[in-house]
């Protein structure tokens, strides 16, 4: 989903507000569309009260470059449930507009961690829109409802935080300390409910048993299957960028919960290939880090 090997560096800035070589234009533009410099100048910039304050820990896993790998395992992580499965694959679809999904996913969490009060409610209210139109049945006949407060418990928080929250402290610039991590479960928590969950957990440890309740439910049905094969080896980029993004997707197998990658046929490395795995994990994320970074002021 990133594009990070091979050209030589240019300084021109492509888009407002972000430190733009080569590879951060390109990194922006796939993440966060067409509209990105516009979303970004007004979730960060424009005036109004938020649902989050700059100290809170949502800002700061959220505006890490360590998402890139946490939103990989998240995908692999929520695609083990049926229904939600079942969901994407008849009303999205992961290979039809794998961008312009990943595009609009960046901007609802930019827009309701960074963004006004007033965008963030719309923004949920969009979502929920949505989802109250996609209803179906699983293959073997299962119904489903994407507006069902237990799916989303399961879709809109404890896959997502839990994934979010393993690569930050892997990967982040900052770890957060424990009490850091209760709050940003937390702090998500808020955005869950006004999606419609029911009492999602907030913190870790109660994640940590919801995620135990919801294993029970999970399997590996042939469209998660499918769609492991698409997001780790058939992704829609060119050449050139698939061995850094081979990287990308080792690092997030690893920090999947230790019970599922066996559920999708796949084997993290161990021993010395782990750590290997793991150091290019940081070098990868210390590269985004970088290349989207805010240009630095100029005093005059």
């Amino acid at each position: 989903m990133v594009r990070v090997a091979g050209r030589a560096l240019s300084w021109r800035c492509h888009s407002p507000g972000v430190r733009t070589c080569g590879l951060g234009s390109v990194l922006f533009s796939r993440v966060a569309g067409p509209s990105g410099p516009a979303n970004r100048t007004r979730s960060h910039n424009a005036p109004g009260p938020r649902w989050f304050g700059p100290e809170r820990p949502i800002r700061t896993v959220h505006g890490d470059a360590s998402m890139f790998i946490g939103g990989l395992s998240a995908l692999l992580l929520q695609s083990l449930h049926p229904l939600a499965m079942a969901a994407v694959a008849a009303h999205s679809g992961f290979r039809g507009d794998p961008w312009g999904r990943l595009q609009r996913t960046s901007t609802f969490l930019a827009v309701t961690t960074f963004g006004t009060a007033q965008d963030a409610q719309e923004a949920v209210d969009r979502v929920r829109a949505v989802h109250e139109r996609v209803r179906g049945a699983t293959a073997a006949g299962d119904p489903y409802r994407a507006a069902d407060p237990h799916l989303l418990g399961w879709v809109v928080h404890a896959a997502e935080v839990d994934s979010f929250l393993r690569a930050h402290q892997r990967f982040g610039a900052h770890p957060l300390d424990e009490a850091g991590c209760d709050a940003y479960v937390a702090d998500t928590a808020r955005i869950a409910t006004a999606l419609g969950a029911v009492d999602p957990p907030r913190d870790r440890a109660a994640l940590t048993s919801l995620l135990t309740v919801y294993r029970q439910e999970l399997r590996a049905t042939p469209e998660a299957l499918e769609a492991a094969r698409f997001i780790l080896r058939d992704p829609p980029l060119p050449w050139a960028a698939r061995a850094p993004y081979a990287l990308l997707a080792a690092n997030a197998v690893s920090l999947l919960p230790p019970w599922a990658p066996a559920l999708l046929g796949l084997r993290p490395a161990t021993g010395p290939r782990a750590t290997c795995v793991r150091l290019s994990g940081h070098a990868l994320t210390r590269t985004i880090r970088w290349a989207m970074a805010p240009p630095p002021r100029v005093v005059p």
